[in-house]
């Protein structure tokens, strides 16, 4: 179902202009692709999964937005929402460009609790868990997080390595994780050291 994936990027593009989305989205969906090449998975769930997991930010002004992730206190209220609102416009996307009707399902429910729920349902959810979250170590992520969150850029880099025990589900995420804090914290001229030297 290759052939799906530009007509469900090019219907999920409108919703991803909000806080930088999209990059957001192509970076993950980077990341996507090379989980499911280490760890396995079906494709067919995991990309469109991370192509619309955040289209429903798009329903949330973007000064509160910010109040729903990061750093510090969250508004779990306003995440959940964009689960919600998400996985509703992920499913009438996927009925769009008639994809499975049961693939169509477990997307959503995996949109449906890519934040919320911590622990995975599945590999595939898995999959989409880590790599949204991976995107947090990118170079992109680590040029755009700190300045959003008023956080200075060694402080910041600092706190996600003390994340990367907590966050990620596979192996092959935390490898990455591990790898991509150590770039971003020596860029830093701070120490790499994470939370996963502690156990």
């Amino acid at each position: 179902m290759e052939h799906d994936y530009p007509r469900i990027y090019r219907l999920a593009k409108p919703y991803l202009q909000t806080r930088n989305n999209e990059l957001h989205t192509r970076i993950a969906y980077s990341y996507a692709r090379r989980l499911l090449s280490a760890e396995g998975g079906d494709p067919e769930i995991v990309l469109p999964a991370v192509m619309l997991h955040d289209v429903g930010w798009w329903t949330i002004p973007e000064e509160l937005q910010i109040k729903a992730f990061g750093p510090g206190e969250k508004d779990m209220e306003i995440n959940r929402r964009h689960e919600i609102d998400g996985a509703r416009i992920a499913g009438e996307i996927l009925e769009n460009v008639d994809y499975d009707p049961m693939q169509r399902k477990e997307i959503m429910r995996i949109i449906l609790g890519h934040d919320s729920h911590i622990e995975a349902e599945s590999l595939n959810d898995a999959l989409v868990k880590d790599a949204d979250k991976l995107w947090r170590f990118s170079k992109e992520g680590l040029e755009m997080h700190p300045k959003l969150f008023g956080i200075a850029p060694d402080i910041y880099v600092v706190w996600l390595g003390h994340q990367i025990a907590k966050w990620f589900l596979t192996q092959t995420a935390l490898d990455f994780a591990l790898q991509e804090q150590k770039l971003r914290a020596i860029s830093f001229g701070v120490s790499p050291h994470n939370s996963s030297e502690e156990s």
